[in-house]
């Protein structure tokens, strides 16, 4: 699955939350209403994987890809949805340089047990492909180049989302 998102609605769990449960580990929430701003994506995620690759653009280009390590993604009736697991792979644009991303906040919620013993070797096992993907050039990085160029048409209309 490919998406492309620029300025527009979304939905999301309040900042600091995951899995309907606040950073102390107490409580649950609800998705809220958004609007994506300030960058332009495109993400790039096989229906399967415990993984998505995000390419983010600013009116200069480019900006860099990012990995955000996630449940597998479930089709509902009001579009996709996933868990975010919290870890994530900053990659420069030019595939040289990477960086793991909240890895401290990734022990925190394995301490919490919101991320489950299953969910973790799930997501070691996804950490060594993209590594690989990365470093075999596979997958959207097989067309970097071409990827880097991309921009947003102007004509295609904004998204809007259901309710729910």
């Amino acid at each position: 699955m490919a998406v492309a998102v620029r300025q527009g609605p979304c939905r999301r769990g309040p900042f600091g939350a995951h899995r309907g449960v606040r950073r102390d580990g107490q409580g649950e929430w609800e998705l809220e209403p958004g609007w994506w701003q300030d960058t332009e994506l495109l993400l790039w995620k096989p229906p399967t994987a415990w993984f998505s690759i995000n390419a983010f653009y600013t009116a200069a280009g480019l900006r860099n890809w990012y990995v955000n390590f996630e449940q597998p993604t479930i089709r509902t009736d009001g579009g996709f949805d996933t868990f975010d697991l919290t870890v994530d792979l900053v990659i420069d644009p030019d595939l040289c340089t990477w960086t793991w991303k909240d890895e401290d906040e990734y022990a925190h919620v394995r301490r919490l047990g919101i991320v489950t013993d299953t969910e973790h070797q799930a997501v070691e096992l996804a950490r060594a492909e993209v590594l690989a993907i990365l470093e075999e050039r596979a997958a959207p990085f097989a067309d970097a180049d071409r990827w880097a160029a991309w921009r947003w048409d102007p004509a295609w209309p904004t998204p809007s989302l259901h309710r729910r």
